[in-house]
Protein backbone atom coordinates (compact mmCIF):
# COMPACT_ATOMS: atom_id res chain seq x y z
CA UNK A 1 0.00 0.00 0.00
CA UNK A 2 1.40 3.38 -0.75
CA UNK A 3 2.12 6.07 1.84
CA UNK A 4 -0.76 8.01 0.48
CA UNK A 5 -3.40 5.62 0.68
CA UNK A 6 -1.97 4.65 3.89
CA UNK A 7 -2.35 7.46 5.24
CA UNK A 8 -6.05 7.79 4.06
CA UNK A 9 -6.74 4.43 5.60
CA UNK A 10 -5.48 5.47 8.95
CA UNK A 11 -7.70 8.76 8.72
CA UNK A 12 -11.06 6.91 7.64
CA UNK A 13 -10.09 3.70 10.45
CA UNK A 14 -9.88 6.43 13.54
CA UNK A 15 -12.84 8.30 12.36
CA UNK A 16 -15.16 6.76 14.27
CA UNK A 17 -12.65 5.81 17.04
CA UNK A 18 -12.88 7.50 20.36
CA UNK A 19 -9.54 7.69 21.04
CA UNK A 20 -6.29 7.86 18.48
CA UNK A 21 -4.39 4.63 19.22
CA UNK A 22 -1.04 3.53 18.52
CA UNK A 23 -1.77 0.69 16.76
CA UNK A 24 -3.49 2.78 14.46
CA UNK A 25 -0.44 4.77 13.01
CA UNK A 26 1.66 1.87 12.12
CA UNK A 27 3.29 1.78 8.87
CA UNK A 28 3.37 5.87 8.63
CA UNK A 29 6.38 7.85 9.08
CA UNK A 30 7.51 10.16 11.44
CA UNK A 31 6.06 13.28 9.94
CA UNK A 32 2.83 11.01 8.43
CA UNK A 33 2.22 10.31 12.59
CA UNK A 34 2.75 14.11 13.50
CA UNK A 35 0.39 15.25 10.87
CA UNK A 36 -2.14 12.62 11.84
CA UNK A 37 -2.02 13.22 15.74
CA UNK A 38 -2.37 16.97 14.61
CA UNK A 39 -5.49 16.07 12.53
CA UNK A 40 -6.68 14.13 15.17
CA UNK A 41 -6.80 16.69 18.13
CA UNK A 42 -8.05 19.85 15.66
CA UNK A 43 -11.10 18.05 14.72
CA UNK A 44 -9.97 18.08 10.99
CA UNK A 45 -10.34 14.63 9.67
CA UNK A 46 -12.76 15.00 7.48
CA UNK A 47 -11.05 18.32 5.83
CA UNK A 48 -8.20 16.29 5.58
CA UNK A 49 -9.80 13.50 3.34
CA UNK A 50 -11.32 15.66 1.32
CA UNK A 51 -7.73 16.82 0.57
CA UNK A 52 -6.15 14.10 0.06
CA UNK A 53 -8.77 12.60 -2.59
CA UNK A 54 -8.00 15.51 -4.64
CA UNK A 55 -4.25 14.23 -4.54
CA UNK A 56 -3.18 13.32 -8.37
CA UNK A 57 -0.45 11.10 -7.24
CA UNK A 58 2.18 9.20 -4.91
CA UNK A 59 4.62 12.22 -6.30
CA UNK A 60 2.53 15.10 -5.06
CA UNK A 61 2.34 13.54 -1.39
CA UNK A 62 6.01 13.10 -1.18
CA UNK A 63 6.86 16.46 -2.11
CA UNK A 64 4.34 17.98 -0.11
CA UNK A 65 5.95 15.90 2.73
CA UNK A 66 9.16 17.79 1.86
CA UNK A 67 8.11 20.91 2.09
CA UNK A 68 6.63 20.23 5.62
CA UNK A 69 9.79 18.87 6.61
CA UNK A 70 11.50 21.88 5.32
CA UNK A 71 9.47 23.95 7.29
CA UNK A 72 9.55 22.41 10.22
CA UNK A 73 9.80 25.25 13.51
CA UNK A 74 9.88 27.77 10.90
CA UNK A 75 6.10 29.37 10.86
CA UNK A 76 5.55 31.20 7.78
CA UNK A 77 2.13 32.92 6.56
CA UNK A 78 0.26 31.72 3.60
CA UNK A 79 -2.07 33.52 0.97
CA UNK A 80 -5.55 31.14 1.56
CA UNK A 81 -6.30 31.90 -2.20
CA UNK A 82 -3.71 29.19 -2.97
CA UNK A 83 -5.10 26.48 -0.79
CA UNK A 84 -7.94 24.56 -1.83
CA UNK A 85 -9.01 23.38 1.78
CA UNK A 86 -7.18 25.93 4.26
CA UNK A 87 -8.73 23.76 7.55
CA UNK A 88 -6.11 21.25 6.94
CA UNK A 89 -3.27 23.78 6.64
CA UNK A 90 -4.26 25.55 9.76
CA UNK A 91 -3.99 21.59 11.75
CA UNK A 92 -0.19 21.56 10.26
CA UNK A 93 0.41 24.72 11.67
CA UNK A 94 -0.32 24.54 15.00
CA UNK A 95 2.75 21.97 14.76
CA UNK A 96 5.00 24.76 13.39
CA UNK A 97 4.85 23.68 9.90
CA UNK A 98 4.46 25.62 6.37
CA UNK A 99 2.61 23.44 3.81
CA UNK A 100 2.71 24.28 0.41
CA UNK A 101 0.74 22.83 -1.91
CA UNK A 102 2.45 24.38 -5.32
CA UNK A 103 5.73 23.40 -6.17
CA UNK A 104 6.89 26.25 -7.75
CA UNK A 105 5.11 29.16 -5.06
CA UNK A 106 7.41 30.95 -1.41
CA UNK A 107 4.46 32.57 0.40
CA UNK A 108 6.06 35.13 2.85
CA UNK A 109 4.20 38.22 4.77
CA UNK A 110 4.79 41.45 2.66
CA UNK A 111 6.56 44.10 4.66
CA UNK A 112 3.83 46.68 4.38
CA UNK A 113 4.54 50.21 2.51
CA UNK A 114 3.94 52.00 5.48
CA UNK A 115 6.62 49.79 7.32
CA UNK A 116 9.64 51.47 8.12
CA UNK A 117 12.43 49.24 6.87
CA UNK A 118 15.92 48.87 7.71
CA UNK A 119 17.89 46.58 5.51
CA UNK A 120 21.15 45.15 7.12
CA UNK A 121 23.30 43.42 4.59
CA UNK A 122 21.89 41.06 1.77
CA UNK A 123 18.51 40.43 1.79
CA UNK A 124 17.22 40.79 5.34
CA UNK A 125 14.91 43.88 6.36
CA UNK A 126 14.09 44.44 9.93
CA UNK A 127 10.64 46.33 10.46
CA UNK A 128 11.02 49.43 12.62
CA UNK A 129 7.72 49.47 14.92
CA UNK A 130 8.08 53.60 15.95
CA UNK A 131 7.78 53.99 19.98
CA UNK A 132 9.64 50.62 20.66
CA UNK A 133 12.88 50.11 22.43
CA UNK A 134 14.92 47.22 21.38
CA UNK A 135 18.68 46.98 20.28
CA UNK A 136 19.83 46.87 16.39
CA UNK A 137 21.90 43.32 16.39
CA UNK A 138 24.30 42.71 12.85
CA UNK A 139 23.80 39.46 11.33
CA UNK A 140 26.64 38.14 13.16
CA UNK A 141 25.29 38.85 16.57
CA UNK A 142 27.04 42.25 17.15
CA UNK A 143 25.10 45.05 18.77
CA UNK A 144 24.97 48.02 16.52
CA UNK A 145 23.37 50.50 18.48
CA UNK A 146 19.77 50.90 19.87
CA UNK A 147 16.66 52.08 18.84
CA UNK A 148 14.58 54.46 21.36
CA UNK A 149 11.03 55.20 20.45
CA UNK A 150 11.62 57.63 16.82
CA UNK A 151 15.55 57.03 17.02
CA UNK A 152 18.32 54.77 15.62
CA UNK A 153 21.61 55.78 17.84
CA UNK A 154 24.55 53.92 16.62
CA UNK A 155 27.47 52.99 19.01
CA UNK A 156 31.05 54.51 18.19
CA UNK A 157 31.95 51.24 20.38
CA UNK A 158 30.52 48.73 18.12
CA UNK A 159 33.19 45.99 17.09
CA UNK A 160 33.90 46.53 13.54
CA UNK A 161 36.69 46.84 11.56
CA UNK A 162 35.61 47.77 8.10
CA UNK A 163 32.82 49.31 6.68
CA UNK A 164 29.51 47.99 6.84
CA UNK A 165 26.44 49.64 5.64
CA UNK A 166 22.43 49.74 6.93
CA UNK A 167 19.91 51.08 4.82
CA UNK A 168 16.78 52.97 6.47
CA UNK A 169 13.67 53.66 4.45
CA UNK A 170 10.71 55.87 5.55
CA UNK A 171 7.69 55.47 3.98
CA UNK A 172 5.31 58.47 2.98
CA UNK A 173 3.33 60.21 6.28
CA UNK A 174 6.09 59.43 8.98
CA UNK A 175 9.97 61.12 10.17
CA UNK A 176 12.41 59.26 11.66
CA UNK A 177 15.90 60.09 13.11
CA UNK A 178 19.26 58.09 13.37
CA UNK A 179 22.26 59.08 15.20
CA UNK A 180 24.88 58.05 13.29
CA UNK A 181 28.15 56.60 14.80
CA UNK A 182 30.65 59.99 14.89
CA UNK A 183 27.07 61.42 17.05
CA UNK A 184 25.49 63.16 13.86
CA UNK A 185 22.16 63.54 13.60
CA UNK A 186 19.66 62.74 11.10
CA UNK A 187 16.10 63.53 10.80
CA UNK A 188 14.62 62.09 7.87
CA UNK A 189 11.98 63.11 6.20
CA UNK A 190 8.63 60.83 4.99
CA UNK A 191 9.64 59.09 1.61
CA UNK A 192 13.51 58.75 2.04
CA UNK A 193 15.98 56.26 1.87
CA UNK A 194 19.59 56.92 3.77
CA UNK A 195 22.51 54.44 3.26
CA UNK A 196 24.86 54.67 5.51
CA UNK A 197 27.91 53.08 7.86
CA UNK A 198 27.05 51.40 11.08
CA UNK A 199 30.44 52.77 11.99
CA UNK A 200 32.46 54.86 10.73
CA UNK A 201 36.61 54.17 10.61
CA UNK A 202 39.13 56.26 11.81
CA UNK A 203 40.31 56.94 8.09
CA UNK A 204 39.33 58.75 5.34
CA UNK A 205 35.86 60.57 4.84
CA UNK A 206 32.27 59.98 6.45
CA UNK A 207 30.35 59.12 3.27
CA UNK A 208 26.48 58.43 3.11
CA UNK A 209 23.94 58.21 0.17
CA UNK A 210 19.95 59.97 0.19
CA UNK A 211 17.61 59.20 -1.49
CA UNK A 212 14.77 62.19 -0.36
CA UNK A 213 15.14 64.38 2.12
CA UNK A 214 17.00 64.91 5.17
CA UNK A 215 18.38 67.86 8.10
CA UNK A 216 22.17 66.38 9.21
CA UNK A 217 23.35 68.33 12.38
CA UNK A 218 26.73 67.02 11.16
CA UNK A 219 29.71 66.05 14.43
CA UNK A 220 32.85 68.08 13.84
CA UNK A 221 36.06 66.26 12.63
CA UNK A 222 37.86 68.01 11.17
CA UNK A 223 40.02 64.68 10.01
CA UNK A 224 37.40 63.00 8.51
CA UNK A 225 35.19 65.06 6.52
CA UNK A 226 31.48 64.79 6.18
CA UNK A 227 30.26 63.90 2.88
CA UNK A 228 26.26 63.30 1.83
CA UNK A 229 26.06 61.48 -1.87
CA UNK A 230 22.59 62.44 -3.34
CA UNK A 231 22.52 60.97 -7.17
CA UNK A 232 25.50 62.83 -9.10
CA UNK A 233 25.39 65.79 -6.12
CA UNK A 234 27.96 65.90 -3.20
CA UNK A 235 28.00 68.29 -0.55
CA UNK A 236 30.61 68.10 1.98
CA UNK A 237 31.35 69.68 5.05
CA UNK A 238 33.34 68.93 8.18
CA UNK A 239 30.38 70.08 10.91
CA UNK A 240 27.55 72.08 10.34
CA UNK A 241 23.65 71.96 10.04
CA UNK A 242 21.76 72.37 6.33
CA UNK A 243 18.76 70.25 4.93
CA UNK A 244 19.10 68.45 1.57
CA UNK A 245 15.87 67.55 -0.73
CA UNK A 246 16.60 65.11 -3.64
CA UNK A 247 13.28 63.15 -4.42
CA UNK A 248 13.40 61.30 -7.74
CA UNK A 249 10.84 63.41 -8.87
CA UNK A 250 11.93 66.82 -7.95
CA UNK A 251 13.42 68.98 -10.76
CA UNK A 252 16.09 70.05 -8.90
CA UNK A 253 18.58 68.85 -6.33
CA UNK A 254 18.45 71.05 -2.92
CA UNK A 255 20.67 72.24 -0.15
CA UNK A 256 19.81 74.69 1.99
CA UNK A 257 23.05 75.95 4.92
CA UNK A 258 21.90 77.07 8.49
CA UNK A 259 24.84 76.83 10.31
CA UNK A 260 28.77 76.60 9.31
CA UNK A 261 29.35 76.15 5.83
CA UNK A 262 29.71 73.43 2.72
CA UNK A 263 30.68 72.80 -0.62
CA UNK A 264 28.30 71.51 -3.00
CA UNK A 265 29.64 69.72 -6.65
CA UNK A 266 28.38 67.46 -8.81
CA UNK A 267 30.15 64.73 -10.34
CA UNK A 268 28.85 65.28 -13.98
CA UNK A 269 30.65 69.06 -14.75
CA UNK A 270 33.13 69.16 -11.86
CA UNK A 271 33.97 72.96 -11.90
CA UNK A 272 30.34 74.02 -11.00
CA UNK A 273 30.73 73.54 -7.30
CA UNK A 274 29.58 76.47 -4.55
CA UNK A 275 30.17 77.11 -0.95
CA UNK A 276 27.11 77.99 0.63
CA UNK A 277 27.35 80.47 4.10
CA UNK A 278 23.74 80.37 6.37
CA UNK A 279 20.51 81.14 4.93
CA UNK A 280 21.75 80.22 1.03
CA UNK A 281 20.46 77.87 -0.91
CA UNK A 282 22.17 75.67 -3.51
CA UNK A 283 19.94 74.05 -6.39
CA UNK A 284 21.58 71.38 -9.10
CA UNK A 285 19.29 71.08 -12.17
CA UNK A 286 18.95 67.39 -12.98
CA UNK A 287 18.47 68.47 -16.87
CA UNK A 288 21.01 71.35 -16.98
CA UNK A 289 23.72 70.83 -14.90
CA UNK A 290 24.12 73.55 -13.78
CA UNK A 291 23.96 74.90 -10.11
CA UNK A 292 22.10 78.19 -8.62
CA UNK A 293 22.37 80.23 -5.66
CA UNK A 294 19.98 82.37 -3.49
CA UNK A 295 19.03 84.20 0.02
CA UNK A 296 15.76 81.59 1.22
CA UNK A 297 14.25 81.70 4.42
CA UNK A 298 15.67 78.95 6.29
CA UNK A 299 12.57 77.86 7.96
CA UNK A 300 10.33 77.39 4.86
CA UNK A 301 12.72 74.35 3.96
CA UNK A 302 13.44 73.26 7.64
CA UNK A 303 9.64 73.37 9.57
CA UNK A 304 9.20 69.49 8.02
CA UNK A 305 11.17 68.58 11.26
CA UNK A 306 8.84 69.52 13.90
CA UNK A 307 5.77 68.43 11.29
CA UNK A 308 5.31 71.76 9.65
CA UNK A 309 4.76 72.89 6.01
CA UNK A 310 4.97 75.54 5.21
CA UNK A 311 4.29 77.06 1.60
CA UNK A 312 5.45 80.57 0.06
CA UNK A 313 4.40 81.56 -3.50
CA UNK A 314 4.04 77.98 -4.38
CA UNK A 315 2.13 76.31 -6.85
CA UNK A 316 -0.74 73.66 -5.99
CA UNK A 317 1.33 71.36 -8.19
CA UNK A 318 4.09 72.17 -5.89
CA UNK A 319 1.99 71.51 -2.85
CA UNK A 320 0.50 68.67 -3.93
CA UNK A 321 3.86 66.36 -3.80
CA UNK A 322 4.35 67.55 -0.29
CA UNK A 323 1.28 66.45 0.95
CA UNK A 324 1.03 63.44 -0.48
CA UNK A 325 4.72 62.57 1.19
CA UNK A 326 3.81 64.20 4.65
CA UNK A 327 0.00 62.70 4.86
CA UNK A 328 0.95 59.38 2.57
CA UNK A 329 -1.71 60.45 0.36
CA UNK A 330 -2.23 60.42 -3.59
CA UNK A 331 -3.80 63.41 -5.06
CA UNK A 332 -5.09 63.40 -9.20
CA UNK A 333 -5.86 66.67 -9.76
CA UNK A 334 -8.38 66.96 -12.98
CA UNK A 335 -8.20 70.93 -12.38
CA UNK A 336 -5.79 72.68 -14.65
CA UNK A 337 -6.18 76.13 -13.35
CA UNK A 338 -5.80 74.99 -9.51
CA UNK A 339 -2.60 73.45 -10.57
CA UNK A 340 -1.30 76.64 -11.75
CA UNK A 341 -2.59 78.66 -8.83
CA UNK A 342 -0.11 80.27 -6.27
CA UNK A 343 -0.49 80.06 -2.70
CA UNK A 344 0.83 80.80 0.90
CA UNK A 345 0.00 78.21 3.60
CA UNK A 346 1.04 76.52 6.53
CA UNK A 347 0.05 73.74 7.98
CA UNK A 348 1.21 71.38 10.84
CA UNK A 349 0.95 67.65 10.09
CA UNK A 350 -0.03 66.52 13.48
CA UNK A 351 -2.48 68.81 14.03
CA UNK A 352 -4.78 69.21 10.81
CA UNK A 353 -5.77 66.72 8.98
CA UNK A 354 -5.46 65.83 5.04
CA UNK A 355 -9.29 66.98 5.08
CA UNK A 356 -8.53 69.82 6.78
CA UNK A 357 -5.72 71.47 4.31
CA UNK A 358 -8.43 70.07 1.41
CA UNK A 359 -10.87 72.44 3.46
CA UNK A 360 -8.70 75.49 3.65
CA UNK A 361 -7.21 75.51 0.29
CA UNK A 362 -10.38 75.56 -0.56
CA UNK A 363 -11.90 78.74 0.80
CA UNK A 364 -9.17 80.55 -0.90
CA UNK A 365 -9.78 78.69 -4.66
CA UNK A 366 -12.87 76.76 -5.09
CA UNK A 367 -12.82 73.45 -6.22
CA UNK A 368 -14.54 70.25 -6.02
CA UNK A 369 -13.15 67.03 -4.29
CA UNK A 370 -13.44 63.87 -3.12
CA UNK A 371 -11.28 61.52 -0.58
CA UNK A 372 -11.28 57.81 -0.42
CA UNK A 373 -9.10 54.96 0.19
CA UNK A 374 -6.32 57.58 0.77
CA UNK A 375 -6.65 58.74 -2.64
CA UNK A 376 -7.76 62.74 -3.67
CA UNK A 377 -9.69 62.73 -6.78
CA UNK A 378 -9.90 66.71 -7.80
CA UNK A 379 -12.79 67.89 -10.49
Amino acid sequence: MTGIAKLKSVLKSIQDAPTLENEVLEGLTKSEREIVDTLYHEDLLSEALDFLEDLDSEEEWSHLLQKINASKKRVVPFWKPLLKYAAIFVGLMAIGYTVYQNQNIKNEIPISETAIKLKMGGDEVKVIKEGESQQIISTSGKVLGVQKGNKISYSADSEMDELVYNELEIPFGKIFDVELSDGTLVHLNSGTKMRYPVKFLNKGKREVFIEGEAYFKVAKDVAHPFVVHAEEVAVEVLGTEFNLSSYKEDAEIKTVLVEGSVNMSNTLVPADNVVLVPGKKGAWNKESHHTTTEDVDVTLYTGWIKGELVFKNTSFSKMAKKLERSYNITIQNNNTLLGDKIFNAHFHVNIESIEDVMKSIGEIYSFGYTIKEGKITID
